[in-house]
């Protein structure tokens, strides 16, 4: 690789990042049709990459024994035996648990339950006999009879051991301790330091990542950035100086992973403005810690709704000057998601522009189940990640052939499959790149990878550093990746899966599936059908999305708004109160005026509603449904000008708003199922002969719905569609604070 490349545009415009946008939702089906044609090798190619994948895993089974960690973990625990199905149901569980005590119930009653002692001296791997001797003793220590179990506080105080914790709670915590030391390369820096010394002299590079979870605080975000400083002097220390300020020394050398979510508690696209002048001067400083000390830093990815964001504040350290010379600042590409080729081809367009070149890590992934639930409960209009794993396995390969093709990019293949380890192996060539594992994982596959005798080809191992209270939400992810049935780790694990089945070739295998997207993941708008719609939201993180939303949520304000009484659908203008309403947030801005109705006019309404009530009942539940559902599409159709009126009348913050109007549209459509499935269709009962007897239900009469001033929309909403869905007449009054 020789010199940095030189700088050469530092100062010149940078490319927008509309088409990274515009692919946040794509159709799955033709998006992953181009990536097969993207990923696919010719015939002789594949030959070659299954022959050298399956030497591979036969050579990572062989060592497996030398190995240890989760191969040898999951090999004795696989998902076929009762234990390694609790030990993963404890693992999804405890990441759902905000308390400890709970925490503790539910270890107690799995691990407790689990026959432990039958898997004692059946695994080579000292780890594996640790661990089982860590739950067998957590299982025995909680086997008490059912009247023990009801004096736990007493039982507990009598076990205080000599550390002064109760011993109870040391044995509870023991399975995943030893878990966890095999996932955390240390407890501190000069720890995992001290402990990675044995990878070294091996052959393998590290990137550390301090441990924890996205700063809440102030005060979190200010210990997380002096957590990291410490990191890059003890790392500077103990590499010492570089031999040379070369690009190959450089990759040579450790680095440092960062979380730009641990830096700051506001890390939101709403406060991008306070994060350019709070967030990144933080990340610069570091940045320019690991550039004095000619060490690579890489910044993590996290989820989808915050790529964007992520990518925003990275762009001033590209530009900066007095980062020129030093490409060690890199990101995280997440393959399963389907913006991963047009963000490589921003970094391309990026490093052209200021002659830089871009150290990117290539990973599968690790939020996809998460990504997949915030889609559904956001009720976007689609997932931002593959719904299939072998699409996300063949988008891996296009992208790593994106990464290869250009000069502007060290490519760093984060993997633990064999299949794609021989696939890039075959076809890079002489480009630069270096593969990566996570620590304690892939250990017997990836000394392949490493041993001159085999690939011979660079690997950095990317290991956690932390303290056990920072470990469990990482530990968790690592567990459940790794324990799926379709997890390529849990697959070499398993000496049944036959080489063949785990090497074969995803682009032929995704090539091969009539219907490219997940059937039984259903998009999000149609999570509720064929009962109902979901309420669409907008992914307004995205800057393309939001700001023509607030442009026309700006032009629905433009004029104050008005509100008259409203008798029989016709707007009155009678003698009542008049009243003013003004921003809650600034009380100089006047939202619009409003009068109220006189007791006449609400004698009006009241008549009126009485005298519709039996022919609005006699429509039926299929019309009255029709029009709640025309309802929630104008709802939907209108949603810039009730959101301004939200944000502006009630205070509402811009995401606070659109949740309002999803409820209320929600409501609506519920309403309308509810209204088919019960009011449109007499049921007939059995009775004797002669008899007819049947069951309808029918409206009552005229209710009176009152809305709440916090919830102006939806709870009012709500009110109004269920007594109109079982046929009722309504008569409605707004909160005085929200009329508009």
């Amino acid at each position: 690789m020789g010199e940095p490349k030189r700088d050469i545009g530092a100062t010149a415009p940078l490319p927008g990042r509309e088409a990274i946008s515009e692919a946040l939702f794509a159709d799955e089906g033709p998006l992953v049709a181009a990536l097969i044609e993207q990923a696919r090798t010719s015939a002789e190619e594949r030959c070659r990459i299954e022959l050298l994948a399956g030497d591979l895993v036969k050579a990572a089974r062989d060592g497996r024994r030398e190995a240890g960690g989760v191969d040898s973990l999951l090999h004795e625990y696989g998902l076929s035996s009762e234990e390694g199905v609790l030990l993963l149901c404890l693992a999804e569980a405890l990441l759902r648990i905000p308390d400890a005590a709970t925490a503790d119930r539910l270890i107690a009653g799995t691990v407790g339950s689990g026959d432990w002692a039958r898997h004692l001296g059946h695994s080579d791997s000292v780890f594996v006999n640790a661990s089982t001797w860590g739950l067998m003793l957590t299982g025995r220590i909680l086997d008490w009879s059912e009247s023990k179990r009801t004096d736990l506080a007493s039982l507990a105080q009598r076990l205080i051991g000599r550390s002064g914790e109760p011993v109870i709670r040391q044995a509870l915590r023991q399975a995943m301790r030893i878990l966890g030391g095999q996932f955390v390369l240390g407890r501190s820096i000069e720890e995992a330091l001290a402990n990675g010394e044995d990878e070294v002299g091996q052959g393998y590079r590290f990137s550390f990542d301090m441990l924890g979870e996205a700063a809440r605080t102030e005060d979190d975000a200010k210990r997380h950035a002096l957590r990291y400083q410490e990191a890059a002097a003890a790392i500077a220390g103990n590499a010492g100086p570089a031999r040379a300020r070369t690009e190959d020394e450089l990759h040579r050398r450790p680095g440092l992973s960062v979380k730009l979510s641990a830096l700051h508690p506001r890390y939101q696209s709403s406060q991008e403005a306070r994060l350019h002048a709070e967030l990144v001067p933080r990340l610069s400083e570091l940045a320019h810690a690991m550039r004095d000390a000619w060490l690579p830093l890489t910044v993590d990815a996290e989820e989808a709704d915050k790529l964007d964001l992520s990518l925003a504040l990275m762009e001033p350290l590209f530009t900066d000057p007095t980062l020129a010379g030093w490409n060690g600042l890199g990101l995280a590409v997440q393959a399963y998601s389907k913006r991963a080729l047009p963000l490589i081809d921003w970094l391309a367009a990026i490093s052209t522009a200021t002659g830089r070149r871009i150290p990117v890590r290539l990973v599968k992934g690790a939020y996809w189940d998460s990504e997949i639930k915030w889609a559904q409960s956001r009720g976007l209009a689609g997932y931002p990640v593959f719904t299939r794993k072998v699409n996300t396995d063949v988008a891996y390969l296009a992208a790593a052939r994106a990464l290869l093709a250009h000069d502007c990019f060290y490519p760093q293949f984060a993997t633990h499959n064999a299949h794609t380890i021989a696939a890039i192996a075959t076809s890079a060539g002489d480009h630069p790149y270096e593969f990566q594992r996570l620590y304690g994982m892939g250990e017997a596959l990836h000394r392949q990878v490493v041993r001159p005798e085999a690939l011979g080809k660079p690997c950095r191992i990317y290991a956690p550093v932390g303290g056990h209270r920072d470990l469990l939400a990482y530990l968790v992810r690592r567990l459940l990746e790794n324990g799926a049935n379709t997890s390529f780790v849990n697959r070499l694990a398993d000496d049944a899966a036959p080489i063949s089945a785990i090497v074969a070739d995803p682009v032929e295998k995704a090539a091969a599936l009539a219907e490219k997207a997940n059937k039984l993941i259903p998009p999000p708008p149609d999570l509720f059908v064929p009962e109902r719609k979901n309420s669409l939201g907008l992914p307004l993180w995205e800057g393309a999305v939001r700001e023509p939303l607030l442009q026309s949520m700006g032009s629905a304000l433009a004029s104050p708004a008005t509100a008259n009484p409203i008798v029989a659908g016709e707007e009155i203008e009678q003698a009542g109160k008049v009243g003013r309403i003004t921003s809650p947030h600034d009380r100089r801005i006047v939202v619009g005026t409003w009068r109220s109705a006189s007791p006449e006019a609400i004698d009006q309404a009241l008549a009126a509603a009485k005298a519709a009530c039996g022919a609005f009942d006699r429509l039926g539940g299929d019309a009255r449904a029709a029009m709640l559902e025309r309802a929630a599409d104008l709802f939907e159709a209108d949603r810039a000008q009730l959101m301004a009126l939200m944000v502006r009348e009630a205070g509402k913050t811009l995401g606070n708003a659109q949740d309002d109007l999803r409820e209320a549209v929600d409501h609506l459509r519920y309403s309308a199922a509810e209204t088919r499935r019960q009011f449109a269709t007499t049921l007939e009962l059995k009775g004797a002969t002669g008899e007819w007897n049947a069951l309808s239900l029918h409206g009552r009469g005229v209710f009176a719905c009152i809305s709440p001033w916090n919830f102006p929309l939806a709870i009012f909403t709500g009110q109004i569609a269920a007594a109109l869905a079982a046929g009722n007449a309504v008569v409605a009054k707004p909160a005085e604070q929200t009329p508009l």
